[in-house]
């Protein structure tokens, strides 16, 4: 009987505030879906970087003629470099047991590979062998090792300069970064909005029904029998906005990254489904949680006969 009273309670104050309670519904899951954006963005920079670092080569670029005059190479101011500095380079990287593979790339390699990918370019034709003074490709046995490697090479003589892969990434993680810390300034801004609408309606809810929870109280109803209907229906709204947070956050990973992402962009190893679905329990919780505690703390203010 009590049960019954309790939902048919729940029902009557969400038909009452039907308004009042579509906008918390939309609120929870706006909110919702940013902060489980936020979490699978980050989960995704988190793979993004173990998939990389396990794949980040070295290069090292020996002095070419036109170096010479290049002030961004100092070490190329005594002319370009000759073969004795050249395998110098190579032995000393095979000595230090960093190294699975080497391979090496002449200045004709260089400019074959340069007008592949850039003969469309302007510039093309002015690019001829001297820009070139050979190169080393580095395959690492430990691709985390790829910092000690760089710094042991530059500065040797006839070496212009080292670079590694990850240097060429740097700014697509920090875009991502960045991107991660506006979803969560976002997220909290609109956490704060639905939560004041939580507080809202509840308030709203309380006064309405004011004249009925003062009897209940006259006929001896406890606290937490009063305050029951009221904390169920936000966190009724709560539950429904996380299955719909739940609902857009599955559609815009099939959309966004299965269907468009995924064949676009063939660097980048995207997420499966596993972070998607261990996500939704946390909104799920996240939601009613949290509509239930703003609504149990806002009655204990306004619900006073």
């Amino acid at each position: 009987m009590r049960a019954q009273f309790v939902i048919s309670e729940i029902g009557i104050g969400l038909r009452r505030n039907l308004t009042m309670t579509i906008a918390v519904v939309i609120s929870v899951a706006l909110s919702l879906s940013l902060a489980g954006a936020a979490l699978l963005l980050r989960d995704q920079v988190d793979s993004m970087q173990k998939y990389w670092d396990g794949r980040v080569e070295v290069s090292v670029f020996f002095c070419a003629k036109d170096d010479m005059t290049n002030k961004q190479y100092p070490n190329c101011a005594s002319g370009p470099a000759t073969q004795s500095q050249m395998d110098a380079v190579s032995a000393q990287l095979e000595k230090t047991g960093l190294i699975q593979h080497i391979y090496p790339q002449s200045p004709a390699q260089q400019l074959t590979e340069y007008n592949q990918e850039y003969g469309k370019s302007s510039l093309a034709s002015y690019v001829n062998l001297d820009a070139f003074g050979g190169a080393l490709r580095l395959k690492l046995k430990d691709p985390r090792q790829y910092v000690a490697v760089t710094e042991l090479v530059n500065g040797q003589p006839g070496v212009a300069y080292a670079e590694d892969q990850s240097e060429l990434l740097k700014p697509l993680f920090k875009l991502l970064n960045g991107a991660q810390v506006v979803a969560l300034v976002v997220m909290a801004i609109m956490l704060s909005v639905t939560l004041l609408l939580i507080v809202n309606t509840v308030r709203v809810s309380a006064f309405s029904r004011k004249r009925e929870t003062g009897i209940m109280r006259l006929v001896g109803a406890s606290n937490y029998y009063v305050q029951l209907p009221f904390i169920a229906e936000a966190a009724f709204a709560a539950l429904v906005g996380a299955i719909l947070a739940s609902g857009m956050l599955a559609l815009g990973k099939y959309l966004l990254i299965d269907r468009f992402l995924r064949s676009q962009i063939k660097l980048i190893n995207f997420i499966g489904w596993n972070p998607v679905f261990q996500v939704m329990p946390l909104m799920l919780v996240l939601g009613v949680g949290m509509a239930a505690i703003a609504a149990f703390l806002t009655l204990r203010k306004y619900l006073k006969v």
